[in-house]
């Protein structure tokens, strides 16, 4: 008898370990790989309307290194390609690395076999800065996706809406104003800007929607408290659709990690954006 109940300790023993020990290692070996694709109906004021229904796909915060090989990188790329969608954008912090070009010079070439009908825009991150500037610059520059500092129209029939972007808010100069110089005040303007505290700074320009990342969702979120830690000035700025006091703004919850390797109830996403004109009044 006595040998039945120390065997029936031992194997209660063993799944109380054995869940223990699965819910402490799934934020780090489990969450950060469920990759979902969400679809968010995005309101855009001023939209035109043979806009509404625009579809951008969006990849930000990769974070390509350690925890996230390649072949992970070169899974996503493939599933975005294979989405349903008019446009791709990437909005910074492709690598993780600090003072180094190796992963920057990896993870290029994978974002260069990015396809979208109407093109693929990209800026960039501060941690792509914090590897090298002068690289990820030059990577910009060369897969012909950069935005950094200007815009472009995207047409269709008599309708037109411009796609710009920002420098990076921690590393770059801002350049918003810079970026839509030539758009007309009154036509619908879209802004990639890694960070959202840009919402926040001083530009002239009206922007009609800003797209950003940075956050991660805040990695970790805590049932009925939120996430602890947000890598911004404006807590506010989380994940999801705001609006703002100046724009609405969009924020991914992105694919990888930073500071480190956990998530937890804030799966990382592709973020797919139909775009909807806008029945609200917008704040301003």
């Amino acid at each position: 008898m006595s040998e039945k109940i120390n065997r029936r300790k031992f194997l209660k023993l063993g799944l109380s370990c054995g869940i223990g020990a699965l819910i402490a290692t799934y934020p780090f070996c489990v969450e950060r790989y469920i990759f979902q694709v969400n679809t968010y109906r995005i309101p855009v004021p001023n939209l035109p309307p043979k806009f509404d229904g625009y579809t951008i796909a969006q990849l930000t915060d990769l974070h390509y290194g350690l925890f996230m090989p390649q072949t992970v990188v070169e899974k996503i790329i493939h599933k975005t390609n294979t989405l349903q969608k008019d446009l791709i954008i990437c909005t910074g912090d492709y690598i993780l690395e600090r003072n180094g070009t190796k992963q920057i010079d990896t993870v290029w070439p994978q974002l260069m076999k990015l396809k979208a009908n109407d093109g693929v825009y990209s800026v960039l991150g501060n941690h792509d800065h914090w590897g090298s500037t002068d690289r990820s610059l030059y990577w910009l520059e060369k897969s012909g996706q950069s935005i950094r500092h200007k815009a472009v129209t995207i047409i269709k029939g008599e309708d037109r809406i411009w796609i710009g972007g920002a420098g990076d808010y921690l590393e770059d100069d801002l350049g918003i104003d810079d970026a839509f110089q030539h758009a007309p005040d009154n036509e619908c303007k879209i802004l990639l800007s890694h960070n959202p505290d840009s919402a926040d700074t001083d530009f002239k320009t009206r922007i009609d929607l800003m797209i950003s990342g940075h956050t991660h969702g805040g990695q970790v979120i805590i049932p009925f408290i939120g996430p602890p830690i947000l890598p911004v000035k404006n807590k506010l700025y989380s994940s999801g659709f705001i609006r703002t006091d100046g724009t609405n703004l969009y924020i991914s919850r992105g694919l990888g990690w930073a500071m480190i390797p956990v998530r937890f109830n804030c799966l990382p996403e592709i973020s797919i954006l139909k775009l909807v004109q806008d029945r609200e009044e917008r704040l301003l």
